[in-house]
């Protein structure tokens, strides 16, 4: 990896939280693809299109560009490498031969100048230690016009059965978060205030900047007993008492669907130009 300059989240990232995403790839995969057409909507990946992929985690979104790009090509960058690991065997497993990956800091890592058209991220620009610094980063690699296109949380509102839903866990788990889990909800948060991203994306120097709210369905599990073990998962050595699990199960059985337990959240769709 080169030069870190938020070592806490490389430690969030490269710890037990980002173990657990790699272990269950799959499942975050599912749970996230509610986001894809929108975001590659708006990214308007073309044949021959060279796109940057930030914290692209186990690779899924770097594979679609890829997909869309070709025969133009894809390059994923992510400070974890467990998800790392994951996305380079998932890429070779379905053969996709115009994609890659790197374990860096995209605050500062040295991209080729205006080496990308598009820049893309799927909930992976929110855990900059300097988030003008990174977009001013980005905005080196884009070619002048070059497409910045990202997905990051609305704050919790009445739309988030999804926020409910956790809010509701971590109490009936008596959830004491330690460091880890608070750097990683407070960057989650960190560009939830669309003002605030406007402000950012403008003195990081991009143009045409628009902030467009979308509701997506994430898929918890396959039914409700399936959902409650994948929460469960994510604490582990923490069984709750059968109160309680009755009382999770009851709050997330309105969402059980014949396509699985299903939970609305609010995301803000971010498009910007490179002048």
């Amino acid at each position: 990896m080169t030069l870190v300059v938020n070592p806490r989240q490389a430690e969030v990232w490269n710890g037990p939280v980002g173990a657990h995403w790699a272990a269950h790839q799959a499942r975050y995969d599912a749970m996230l693809a509610g986001v894809n057409d929108a975001l590659f909507d708006a990214a308007a990946v073309a044949p021959g299109d060279r796109v940057l992929d930030v914290g692209c985690g186990a690779g899924a979104t770097t594979r679609i560009a890829a997909g869309l790009a070709a025969p133009g090509h894809a390059v994923g960058v992510d400070i974890s490498a467990p998800l790392l690991e994951r996305a380079r065997a998932s890429t070779a497993a379905e053969g996709v031969a115009n994609a890659a990956y790197e374990c860096a800091d995209a605050q500062v890592h040295p991209f080729p100048a205006q080496g990308y058209d598009v820049v893309v991220s799927r909930g992976g620009v929110m855990f900059f230690a300097d988030h003008t610094a990174a977009f001013r980063n980005l905005a080196r690699a884009l070619r002048p016009g070059g497409r910045l296109a990202f997905v990051c949380p609305q704050p919790p509102g009445e739309h988030s059965e999804e926020a409910r839903a956790l809010g509701l866990f971590a109490r009936l788990v008596d959830e004491e978060p330690g460091p880890e889990a608070l750097a990683a909800r407070s960057a989650m948060a960190s560009l939830s205030d669309p003002e605030r991203v406007r402000a950012i994306l403008a003195e990081a120097g991009y143009r045409e900047v628009a902030v467009t709210p979308v509701t997506v369905e994430a898929v918890w599990g396959r039914d409700v007993r399936d959902a409650v073990d994948f929460l469960l998962s994510r604490y582990p050595g923490r069984p709750l008492p059968a109160g309680r699990l009755a009382e999770l199960e009851a709050a997330l059985l309105p969402h059980a669907t014949d396509t699985g337990v299903r939970m609305r959240a609010g995301v803000w769709l971010v498009t910007a130009v490179r002048p």
